[in-house]
């Protein structure tokens, strides 16, 4: 009997249908907060991330956002994800030290590298990723990715054009290395969260913020209520992660995990790339407003990284820190980053 190609391709059908052999997709549902609002550079990067991954996955991995750390605070998104109210977090590893002071090592190393790249490139071939798999692992927590904006620049109500300006100066602070680091050159630090920055500053409580990058302080308004800032950065460059749930991770499908660790170098790559960009052109608007811009001088920025570099080996207190401080100091002294005491 002869069958036409149309005849085979529904008799298939028809017993794959008979058989119960049909494959049914499986779906992946991700609930993921940022600390970043929606409307800042970041916070759009992070949505054209998450629209990537379901459009990438033919809408197999649905993604439910969070901004501005809107279910719980922005520090206590990684446990919010490790013990399912969540399922991932999209904040950064620095926020995490009082577990563990490794996490400084993979959330903010600061003073250390000079641009994205090359802390991209110690974390994906300089032994990093599975260095910091390791930590993230004993917290039940996957290490994806890190996306890297660049050099912060601060935001000041006062001149902050060197080391003397810092003297008895107040400003917000993530918990952490940042705030021994000032503390060494004269600065007062107060550790707060993202949400209580405005304020703060309205009421006195700060004279400036670390906040984020030039181009993101601007896009949130930091710039109408503050008139100074530095730029280019130098003092901050953090290594927002993407880390999620290890049980949720483990279920995914095979090819929903590829997706997503793809998108997430595909998003490191297009938020450095944004970021210079952002940055070159938020610093010419934020002139023309008449906000003054200082660069530091070699001297200053020297002294800024000996600081920093002479206080990592306070944060490697535990073995995980010490093998990422280890780790960051063989790859510096490659890239001749390491200041010279």
């Amino acid at each position: 009997m002869n069958f036409t190609k149309k005849a085979v391709a529904s008799l298939a059908a028809t017993t794959l249908l008979a058989t119960g052999s049909v494959a049914v997709a499986q779906t992946t549902n991700l609930r993921i907060q940022t600390h970043y609002n929606s409307e800042q550079v970041s916070g759009q990067l992070a949505q054209e991330f998450f629209d990537k991954i379901e459009t990438m996955s033919n809408g197999e991995i649905n993604i439910e956002p969070f901004f501005a750390s809107s279910v719980v605070k922005t520090v206590e998104t990684f446990d919010a994800a490790a013990t399912g109210i969540l399922d991932c977090d999209m904040t950064g590893g620095a926020y995490q030290t009082g577990k563990n002071s490794a996490f400084q090592f993979v959330g903010d190393i600061m003073g250390g590298y000079s641009t994205p790249y090359q802390q991209l490139s110690w974390l994906y071939f300089g032994g990093g990723l599975e260095a910091a798999q390791e930590l993230y692992n004993k917290f039940d927590m996957q290490l994806i990715g890190w996306w890297v904006y660049g050099q912060e620049s601060l935001a000041s109500k006062k001149p902050i054009t060197g080391i003397a300006d810092l003297k008895n100066w107040k400003f917000r602070s993530p918990p952490g290395m940042e705030t021994k680091i000032f503390e060494k050159l004269g600065a007062s630090p107060i550790v707060m969260d993202f949400t209580e920055v405005f304020t703060a500053l309205e009421t006195g409580i700060i004279d400036a913020t670390d906040y984020s990058g030039l181009a993101n302080n601007k896009s949130i308004g930091l710039y109408d209520l503050v008139k100074y800032s530095n730029f280019p950065g130098f003092h901050s460059m953090p290594s927002d992660h993407l880390a999620c749930n290890k049980n949720v991770w483990d279920a995914m499908p095979e090819h929903h995990r590829a997706i997503i660790s793809t998108a997430m170098e595909s998003l490191a790559l297009r938020t450095a790339l944004t970021f210079e960009k952002a940055n070159a052109e938020a610093a010419a608007e934020l002139r023309q407003q008449g906000v003054t811009l200082s660069a530091w001088s070699e001297e200053d920025l020297a002294t800024f990284r000996a600081a920093a570099q002479s206080t990592w080996p306070e944060f490697a207190d535990t073995p995980e820190a010490k093998a990422l401080v280890e780790s960051h100091l063989a790859y510096l002294s490659q890239l001749g980053l390491v200041a010279n005491n």
